[in-house]
């Protein structure tokens, strides 16, 4: 008498296809690679449980742990397809995500993955990276306040000061809006200090010069721009009051109010096929001299007022 097949159905969704481009972006291998883990570490590998996770999280929008254990379950057929046999539900248990968080939570290792993940990417997607905008920005939270954790007291960008925050500061390749290197830090930190670390990362992952770096006035400060010409690239920033005194603009616009400064006329084309005048302005050479590590360093900056 023959065996009757046992038949069973999930629900695919979109694991598949998450699973494929995680797959093509190497983030298995590479976290295997930059994050080793303790000799009792047994099971399916510190990467695969990673890319499960971050399946779930993304198809799901649901990052809590104890969670992705019952989704596999309803899916193991399908998660198999791409981890092998030797999947099983006690892979993905609360406690065992909970280790994976320990062992990616240590950032030379972090930042190690991340260099060398961005540099797949390019590859992957032949990316010729030309310009990178920076920016920070801030997360609030009801966490309560940990003196040594990253959620702490600062100045909220959301309007929200009576809640804690943590700041992100994130290198994206304009205007792909790629993510190249993110920095996660406490809340209290200020932006203007966070440029040139974020800067060295980006370099280190697209290990070319000539690349415009383009962020807000916090960029503008002489330490940074003196940074990112010193490593033979370009900016593009506004100047704040410190930067351009109102003195030094004073001087600046006389010209204009003496009717002696010929100024260009700027428009703008919007979605809408409409075009108007948003400004008018001249440009201006200043050069710059600095000192860097000893060094005395020279550039031409042109100025648009």
């Amino acid at each position: 008498m023959a065996n009757e097949p046992i038949i069973t159905n999930e629900r695919v969704d979109d694991i598949p296809i998450l699973l494929t481009q995680i797959e093509r972006m190497g983030v298995q291998s590479l976290i295997d690679k930059h994050f080793p883990r303790h000799g009792n570490w047994q099971g399916l590998s510190l990467g695969s449980v990673a890319v499960i996770w971050l399946a779930h999280i993304l198809s799901q929008a649901d990052h809590r742990l104890n969670h992705v254990q019952a989704w596999a379950s309803k899916r193991l057929e399908t998660l198999k397809t791409f981890f092998g046999e030797e999947l099983g539900e006690l892979d993905l248990t609360d406690d065992r995500l909970e280790a994976l968080l320990r062992y990616l939570d240590r950032d030379s290792d972090w930042y190690s993955f991340e260099s060398e993940l961005g540099g797949n990417l390019l590859q992957v997607y032949d990316i010729k990276p030309e310009r990178v905008r920076m920016d920070s920005t801030t997360a609030s939270s009801h966490c309560g306040i940990n003196s040594e954790g990253l959620f702490q007291w600062g100045h909220s960008k959301d309007h929200r000061p009576d809640l804690a925050q943590v700041k992100i500061m994130l290198s994206t390749l304009d205007p792909l809006g790629m993510p190249i290197a993110a920095e996660i830090l406490s809340g209290e930190k200020a932006d203007d200090p966070l440029y040139i670390p974020a800067i060295e990362r980006v370099r280190s992952t697209l290990k070319q010069s000539g690349l415009l770096y383009i962020g807000d006035c916090k960029m503008g400060s002489i330490a940074t721009r003196t940074h990112i010409v010193s490593g033979g690239d370009f900016y593009l920033c506004p100047l704040n009051a410190k930067q351009v005194p109102s003195k030094q603009l004073i001087e600046y616009l006389q010209p204009v109010w003496d009717g002696k400064q010929e100024l260009t006329t700027i428009d703008y084309d919007y979605a809408d096929g409409k075009n108007k005048e948003i400004a008018k302005g001249f440009e201006i050479d200043i050069s710059q001299t600095t000192k860097i590590h000893g060094n005395e360093l020279t550039w031409n900056e042109r100025q648009i007022v």
